[in-house]
């Protein structure tokens, strides 16, 4: 990559880089605490990767220009490119050359008409998976969480299931997949080539799900395009909008008839899968973690829930009344947020924080850190679901980014956030979840932050009257 400056005013580089391996070690031992030690050093900061250097975005206003500014600041860097031998050039992945058209035909999919249908198939799916648990059954909560929304988001995109030894081998792979993206995002090259365990396993785990969604959509592609799931918008969408270019990928060469090619389709459904299921499947967790942590706010939650359902599996009407449960999701994705480390490549040679910035410089942006700044968030290790306004829905503007933010942000938030608020409260609603004292939780990685090791025991609890304080 193009050197950066050096000398009087340049970035400031982290201390504690390793010959050769720069930086991993902090990286992949104390991902959080390095991380948040950046900001002392200054509003930029630089890392190693091995040999590669990579400046870490500190300041909240530079790390707002910078996904805002996303035709200079470009989806790349060693995330990006590891995302890609999975999801492909899918719409979470791909350039910014071909971002704006990809999320006007998949934008359809994501309309907030067709929210009320998925909420049904969500909670019917979230019943099935919580009404199954034992009385002392002791839960893998991370595992669990996968199940429940691996389950979701195959009902959702396909209106269909897996078998169960398809079922499990998938959530295995994506688990693979993504505890391997923390590691590999800041691995040097000659380590990722080696031909380890590890590293085949992981390679093993991307062609099996490559092949398993693949083969779901090809049959889907045979039938009509009728249905109320999400591959069905994506396989009707049209492009009105723009007149379809000679030469790109999925447009019919008339004006107005663009649409996603089978391997478009493929990539897309890849990414919202690894999004709807991973990423939601740790913010559950965590949330159910925490809750199990903070007894008080634990019981305003049953007396929320009690009041609001008297009993019942929670659905789409319910959700403004559940206000408690969704604040309690939004202060989850600001103490652990699912992505907690993403990667941009600057296009063009630039200025950022008065600092000049190379085309080709790898640029590293936290929402962690930024969440934990206590100029931003004060007390920011508190879990402190009243530190969210009633009207706001968890959003500040430029300092809370679970969902990224300008034109890439996730086009599936509304979605996101729908079933994190059914599952938490259909759980809490019929089960309370005790830890197991020999557990053990870990935070492993950083590009990911997912809980490891949390084990936690399911008695079922009964629906009392009560009032939310």
């Amino acid at each position: 990559m193009p050197n950066l400056l050096t000398g009087p005013g340049a970035i400031p580089t982290a201390p504690g880089g390793w010959p050769l391996l720069g930086h991993v070690v902090p990286l992949l031992t104390t991902p959080l605490a390095f991380v948040n030690s950046l900001p002392s050093l200054g509003d930029l900061v630089q890392i190693r990767l091995g040999p590669m250097k990579a400046v870490v975005v500190c300041d909240p206003e530079l790390t707002r220009q910078v996904l805002v500014h996303d035709q200079v600041f470009d989806k790349g860097g060693p995330m990006y490119e590891r995302a890609r031998e999975l999801g492909g050039d899918g719409l979470g992945t791909c350039p910014h050359s071909r971002h704006r058209r990809q999320r006007r035909l998949t934008q359809p999919a994501f309309h907030h008409t067709r929210l009320p249908a998925y909420a049904r198939t969500m909670t019917e799916q979230i019943d099935t998976v919580t009404g199954g648990w034992r009385d002392g059954q002791v839960l893998d909560v991370l595992a669990e969480m996968q199940a429940l929304t691996t389950r979701v988001m195959l009902a959702t995109m396909f209106s269909t299931s897996l078998t169960a030894e398809v079922l499990q081998r998938s959530i295995s792979d994506m688990a693979t997949f993504v505890s391997g993206l923390s590691r590999r995002t800041v691995m040097p090259a000659w380590l990722r080539s080696l031909p380890t365990p590890g590293n085949r396993r992981y390679r093993q785990a991307i062609g099996r799900l490559r092949t398993t969604i693949a083969s779901i959509i090809t049959g889907r592609q045979s039938r009509p395009f009728g249905g109320e799931d999400l591959l069905s918008a994506l396989l009707a969408a049209r492009d009105t909008d723009a007149p379809s270019v000679p030469g790109v990928s999925g447009t019919s060469g008339a004006s107005g008839t663009g649409r996603l090619s089978h391997a478009e389709v493929c990539d897309q459904v890849i990414s919202f899968f690894l999004a709807g299921s991973e990423t939601l499947a740790t913010t559950l967790a965590w949330a159910l973690h925490l809750l199990a942590r903070n007894p008080a706010i634990l019981d305003r939650l049953h007396a929320e829930i009690d009041t609001v359902l008297d009993g019942r599996t929670p659905a789409w009407d319910d959700l403004p009344r559940l206000e408690l449960t969704r604040r309690i999701i939004a202060e989850t994705l600001r103490l652990y947020p699912s992505g907690g480390l993403f990667s941009r490549t600057v296009t063009t040679n630039t200025r950022l924080g008065g600092h000049p910035l190379l085309a080709g410089t790898p640029v590293l942006v936290s929402p962690y850190l930024i969440h934990h700044r206590p100029d931003v968030y004060p007390d920011p290790s508190a879990f402190d679901p009243d530190r969210w306004p009633a009207a706001n829905g968890g959003r500040t503007r430029g300092t809370y980014l679970p969902f990224g933010a300008g034109a890439r942000v996730c086009i599936g938030e509304r979605f996101a956030l729908t079933e994190a608020v059914l599952a938490l409260a259909a759980i809490a609603g019929r089960w309370h979840l005790h830890p197991v004292p020999s557990s053990r939780v870990r935070v492993p990685g950083i590009v990911v932050v997912r809980p490891s090791g949390l084990r936690m025991r399911v008695r079922p609890r009964t629906a009392s009257a009560g009032t939310v304080s």
